[in-house]
């Protein structure tokens, strides 16, 4: 599958884009599936890599809720309590939009994730150019910005002292939960 490519001139770009990021923003995005789920109302989910047992159980059945409630839910989906919670959430019939921190250029798509995309309820977004193939920490930060800017609400399952997601809570102001 070969990506769109949206420019900020593009009608579909995200306008939140540049409101909340300014000269911030991407100049340009790039998609793979429902490009109409980037109008849902959406709650970005987070969590540092390194979790306590208790907020992992709270995370799973926030999960599970926005499931039940057909919720659209956003996000990388890259640490180990946000791929159980994309698990669960790919088994309902709500939309998720997930972004990975590295081009969608050759992107294997996951089986697990091919049925939501053919039923028109999953989208994969990037705002990373061809070059960028691999995930690094930089990366998942600007990611992680822009899942933050294009969220109408912003969960946090978990914050680690000190770690990148406690930089992202402090940055934003739309924080709806930080245990």
């Amino acid at each position: 599958m070969k990506p769109d490519l949206l420019t900020a001139t593009d009608a579909r770009f995200p306008p939140r884009l540049r409101e909340r990021l300014g000269a911030g923003a991407p100049a340009q995005l790039s998609a793979l599936g429902n490009l109409n789920l980037l109008a849902q109302p959406k709650v970005a989910l987070f969590c540092s890599a390194r979790c306590p047992g208790s907020a992992i159980i709270t995370a799973y059945d926030q999960a599970a809720h926005w499931r039940d409630t057909g919720r659209c839910v956003i996000g990388g989906f890259h640490s180990p309590v946000e791929k159980e919670c994309l698990r669960i959430l790919l088994r309902g019939p709500q939309p998720i939009i997930i972004c990975p921190a590295r081009s969608l250029e050759n992107l294997h798509v996951p089986s697990a994730w091919k049925a939501s995309m053919a039923a028109g309820r999953l989208l994969i977004l990037s705002c990373f150019p061809a070059a960028q193939r691999r995930a690094t920490a930089e990366l998942a930060a600007r990611r992680n910005k822009l899942v933050a800017a294009l969220a109408d609400e912003i969960w946090f399952a978990h914050i680690a002292p000190g770690g990148q997601m406690e930089r992202l809570a402090a940055d934003s102001s739309r924080q709806t939960h930080s245990p």
